[in-house]
């Protein structure tokens, strides 16, 4: 392939979950302005048709379906839907996440089962209503969405660092599983971005203070500098690229 064609998705179908808000309507927005047939997913009507209606200024191919992915028959059935209207699902990210923060001994159970069913069985369900579609394709690109907390544990987050340690290995098990469809399976793992799900982290002054020293980048991510990465994954220039998680975290995973 000539190398200028190697980070083409020009007309590729790509879903990402979660992508109403954050780092999911960042992405939606950057494989639209790439011309991909971006469709969109989030829980909340009005939210999602909000985004939609913005992006729909960048680029006219994009569609939006609510639905729960922690749901098995809302999302088998939006998957189905999906492939039905629009053909095909050339590229997957797996972006719906949560946290809730609390001491460990304090967590609840009803909590637990929550960050874990939308982070890691979340990601696992949307994957395999997907995967059957790919097979039969004979291509694919799906893209989880873990963290630096797939590798690190922090005060407050040990079910998030638990669902997105799950996230990595269950990365890696996909690719093992469907790598010789041609489906390539890999992840981002980000360091710390501005975004809704940060906000209570970067209006902190004290941790604001801490991250900026803890990080070499001596600063927080902008969502924009996760593109390279996606963009990556989601083309051919990733072809023989599978089970592998990309760090985006300004050098914080590799200093002591």
């Amino acid at each position: 392939m000539a190398t200028d064609q190697l980070f083409d998705i020009s007309g590729k179908v790509a879903l990402i979950t979660g992508s109403s808000s954050g780092l999911g309507l960042a992405f939606a927005q950057c494989l639209a302005e790439r011309g991909a047939r971006v469709i969109m997913n989030g829980r909340d009507h009005r939210k999602l048709r909000s985004a939609i209606d913005n992006l729909k200024a960048i680029h006219e191919h994009i569609a939006g379906y609510v639905f729960d992915i922690t749901d098995p028959v809302e999302t088998k059935n939006a998957i189905a839907s999906i492939v039905h209207e629009h053909g095909r699902i050339d590229v997957l990210v797996n972006n719906a996440g949560i946290n809730i923060r609390a001491p460990l001994h304090e967590f609840t159970d009803e909590d637990w089962d929550k960050v874990i069913g939308i982070n890691l069985t979340g990601t696992y369900r949307v994957s395999k209503e997907v995967a059957p579609h790919m097979i039969r394709q004979k291509q694919g690109k799906i893209i989880n969405i873990g963290s630096m907390q797939s590798e690190l544990g922090r005060p407050t987050i040990a079910p998030y660092a638990a669902s997105k340690g799950g996230v990595k290995m269950l990365t890696k098990g996909m690719a093992v599983d469907w790598a010789g469809y041609n489906i390539q399976v890999n992840a981002i793992g980000p360091g710390y971005f501005k975004t809704e799900l940060t906000r209570p982290l970067y209006e902190n002054p004290e941790f604001d203070a801490w991250l900026c020293n803890r990080t070499p980048s001596k600063r927080w991510g902008d969502p924009s500098e996760l593109f390279g990465a996606l963009l990556f994954l989601a083309s051919e220039a990733s072809s023989y690229m599978n089970g592998q998680m990309i760090y985006v975290d300004g050098g914080l995973l590799a200093s002591v």
